[in-house]
């Protein structure tokens, strides 16, 4: 009988899945619930598959279901989803000495979509020691908030924040209200917010940074470490752009909202503006209820969530650089040049069919998941739209939806938080590793489009 042997899509889809499976066992177990709590194997699977793929909705309140031992899980399977099962994988075979394979290699190496096999295990580790040197950071400032108000148990409060803003999953155990009691409070949103921004730039850009660091520092810097890459120029204007673009509009709109900024003071304004412009690069945390928002802000929030990120970070939505790549081809087509060029580099043919691929993939599995969803839960609309958007970019924000989900609507969304964790992702490794074909040239042929 032949064998069929798992390819590295294949690997990452049931990765998350089974990881999601596990995660809904422990949480039904008995010592997973508080005492006079209970949890139906409906509403566990949502928070496992919610966890798993960082995204943050809930349909019931963490804090008050889930013991410590419950919460831990939930820890787990969020430290799981943000940093993938490829991650995981390769810390446990060095836990145990064992010696990586060639077959293992190429696993980590389409995983981190990389030109060469050398240092990868090194590099998986560096990946590793940078996101636990990151979230202690992020531990140590939220520490300076809960453990006065919580004692010992702020420790943990501490810990599971910063796990949970780094890894972009935006759940939170202070009772189902996230950080909204806490939107005056300087050093919480400041620590969620350099949590966040540093998570969602991508591992490439800590390597890339380093480089040019280190080579600053010696007396004769090349060219090549006077600069920076292009992958890391990209990023950075993306990311700042679209941060201030959401703070400024959040001003914008809000500014006499009495529901949101309108009572605040200019200082309290910009403090909330500017976190829920970076809350909505698929964080989910908020300072602010996100049904207070006018329709104008929310429709601003439905495109920032869908573009989320940048690559090869904890973060989701179709990445920065990919939106960026398809406005660059879209010019390039208006004003009728031959070649995608950015900063005077050519971007590959290949790259921009990819680009448009994973956009078209997201947005139509968007926009059939939120007819089915209004379908069957016969909601509003924007809170709808909202909801699949929050959940297919991985955000985790919500509208007041969540908590009314329908059986039907409830593995809907589970769906398309899935999807959403692992559908751009699988579709360019797809893309990426398809077997050879022969090169077959077809009779060119217009068709009127436009």
């Amino acid at each position: 009988m032949r064998r069929h042997k798992l390819t590295t899509t294949s690997i990452i889809m049931l990765g998350f899945l089974l990881g999601a499976l596990l995660g809904t066992a422990c949480l039904m177990l008995p010592w997973s619930i508080k005492d006079g709590q209970e949890i139906g194997i409906l509403d566990a699977f949502f928070v496992a598959v919610s966890s798993v793929c960082v995204t943050g909705l809930s349909t019931v309140n963490i804090g008050q279901t889930f013991s410590l031992f419950g919460q831990m899980v939930l820890l787990f399977l969020i430290q799981f989803g943000g940093l993938g099962i490829v991650t995981f994988t390769t810390l446990v075979l060095c836990l145990f000495r064992r010696r990586i394979t060639l077959s293992e290699r190429l696993l980590i190496q389409s995983a981190y979509n990389l030109d060469t096999l050398s240092g990868l295990v090194k590099l998986t580790m560096k990946v590793l020691k940078v996101t636990l040197i990151l979230e202690g950071i992020g531990a140590i400032g939220y520490a300076f908030v809960f453990v006065p108000e919580y004692g010992i148990r702020g420790i943990w409060y501490s810990i599971f924040h910063a796990v949970s803003a780094f890894c972009n999953a935006g759940i939170d155990l202070l009772g189902g209200n996230s950080f909204c009691a806490y939107a005056d409070n300087v050093m919480l949103n400041l620590t969620t917010i350099f949590l966040i921004i540093v998570s969602g730039l991508g591992f490439p850009v800590y390597w890339e940074i380093g480089r040019l660091v280190s080579g600053r520092l010696n007396r004769r810097p090349t060219q090549d470490t006077r600069k920076g890459n292009l992958q890391l120029k990209l990023v950075l204007a993306g990311t700042v752009f679209l941060i201030l673009a959401g703070m400024v509009l959040t001003l914008l709109f809000e500014y006499d909202n009495p529901d949101t900024l309108g009572k605040m003071g200019w200082s309290g304004k910009i403090m909330s503006a500017l976190f829920q412009s970076v809350t909505l690069r698929t964080a989910g945390f908020a300072t602010i209820p996100q049904e207070c928002f006018r329709p104008d802000s929310c429709m601003v929030y439905l495109g920032l969530m869908f573009i989320g990120g940048s690559p090869a970070g904890t973060a989701g939505g179709v990445k920065t650089v990919t939106v960026i790549l398809l406005f660059a081809s879209m010019f390039a087509n208006i004003k009728g040049h031959k070649d995608v060029t950015i900063l005077r580099r050519k971007i590959a043919d290949e790259t921009i069919r990819r680009c448009v691929a994973i956009v078209t993939f997201s947005f139509a599995a968007l926009f059939i998941l939120t007819a089915a969803l209004l379908a069957v839960q016969g909601s509003d609309f924007l809170e709808t739209l909202y909801e699949m958007t929050s959940a297919i970019a991985t955000v985790g924000l919500s509208r007041g939806l969540t908590g009314a989900l329908k059986p039907a609507g409830k593995l809907l969304v589970c769906l398309t938080m899935y999807l959403g964790r692992i559908g751009p992702i699988t579709l360019a490794l797809a893309f990426n590793h398809q077997k050879p074909t022969r090169d077959i040239s077809y009779a060119e042929s217009k068709v009127v489009i436009g």
